[in-house]
């Protein structure tokens, strides 16, 4: 009998985690570390978490239904179902839905990452995502296996082997929002070659200079979600990021699939966070009492950047600002967190943002103030 081999198995783990970039965010660490030495404090624009209370609404819903000792289920309560249906309807002007137009998820990103693997995408296979963009979607891609690919326009891409194709209007990191007309020519062209459509809407409800219009809406889609899925999360219109609640509308034929798919993975929303959405999609005071908050938030740094000499691009929605003043996006950084003031490089959303930074507004009303103070200096 030959020697035993001294190599070690090749761990499949180590092989999936080898085909991401690495995570950005800890390239932020040592700036984050400058910006928290300031005498007053760090300043945290970089990430947007929302930092305000969760509505008391939501609050009293989620405790009521804290008494939950059975297993929730992944298409979640038939309450749940309604509000989620009746939400699209009222809000992005979806008509003819029914419980399979809906599936809620744990949370956007989770989708993001995983949704070409559960659509069974993989090698020979391409994902289509926006030049400038979350950084999650060539993850899910590669996570997959499949190829990853950017655009500027959608409709400029080679179809062949084009399986998936994501739309994120309000942008993230820009702000920019697609227009009616791009979006209906964009549903147009996938549909003539066959492309699903995903459609990342989590930003919709904060337009600032823009009324965004959701991929579902007859006057895009004519009246069909054929081949269309919208993606929209409870994380920044009602401060729910921590309660991770999302939820999927569209095309019942792709929802059907994924949630026999998510009923063999369990990915299952708590059933105390069910009841929360369902108190969270009926309530609008809470929605408009935030976006008045983030308004001023936006309006404050907004003319502080400027003021100090930066341009803003875009940001028409969302909440971000997509800032420059002409400079390689680490040194606006470096210079920003010698202030205390911490943001996101531009380059994590891809190089043609290598000399941008994203602004976030979700600090408190304290803390914008600070900054506003630092870049007056």
């Amino acid at each position: 009998m030959g020697a035993a081999s001294s190599s070690q198995p090749v761990s499949p783990r180590a092989s999936l985690r080898d085909r991401l970039p690495e995570f950005p965010w800890d390239r932020l660490e040592p700036y984050k570390a400058t910006a928290a030495a300031h005498a007053d404090g760090i300043v945290d624009l970089s990430v947007g978490t929302p930092v305000d209370p969760v509505p008391a609404v939501v609050q009293q819903a989620l405790t009521a239904a804290a008494d939950s000792p059975g297993y929730p289920t992944v298409w979640g309560t038939a309450a749940l179902r309604d509000a989620l249906t009746g939400w699209a309807a009222d809000r992005l002007g979806a008509r003819g839905l029914d419980h399979t137009h809906v599936l809620p998820v744990v949370g956007s990103k989770e989708l993001v990452a995983w949704l070409p693997t559960q659509l069974g995408l993989g090698p020979g296979d391409k994902v289509g995502y926006p030049r400038l963009a979350y950084p999650t979607y060539e993850v899910g891609a590669r996570l997959a296996g499949a190829e990853p690919v950017v655009y500027d326009d959608p409709w400029d891409l080679d179809p062949s082997g084009l399986k998936l194709l994501w739309l994120n209007s309000p942008s993230n990191p820009t702000g920019r929002v697609l227009g009616a007309d791009e979006l209906r020519r964009t549903v147009a062209w996938a549909r003539e070659h066959g492309v699903l459509v995903f459609s990342d809407e989590c930003y919709l409800e904060l337009g600032w200079e823009a009324d965004p219009v959701s991929v579902l809406h007859p006057d895009i889609c004519g009246g069909s979600p054929d081949g269309l899925v919208a993606v929209h999360s409870l994380s920044k219109r009602s401060n729910l990021a921590g309660y991770r609640s999302a939820f999927l509308v569209g095309d019942p034929a792709v929802l059907g699939d994924l949630l026999q798919i998510r009923k063999h993975g369990g990915m299952m929303i708590a059933a105390p966070v069910q009841a929360a959405t369902v108190a969270a999609l009926g309530d609008t005071a809470h929605v408009t009492e935030q976006r008045a908050r983030y308004a001023r938030r936006r309006a404050a740094l907004r003319g502080a950047f400027e003021a100090a000499g930066f341009r803003i691009e875009h940001s028409e929605a969302s909440l971000y600002l997509w800032a420059t003043r002409d400079e390689p996006c680490w040194d606006t950084v470096a210079a920003l967190a010698e202030h205390g003031i911490l943001v996101a490089p531009g380059e994590f959303y891809g190089t043609a943002g290598e000399r941008f930074v994203r602004i976030a507004f979700t600090a408190t009303d304290e803390r914008v103030d600070a900054a506003v103070r630092r870049l007056s200096k």
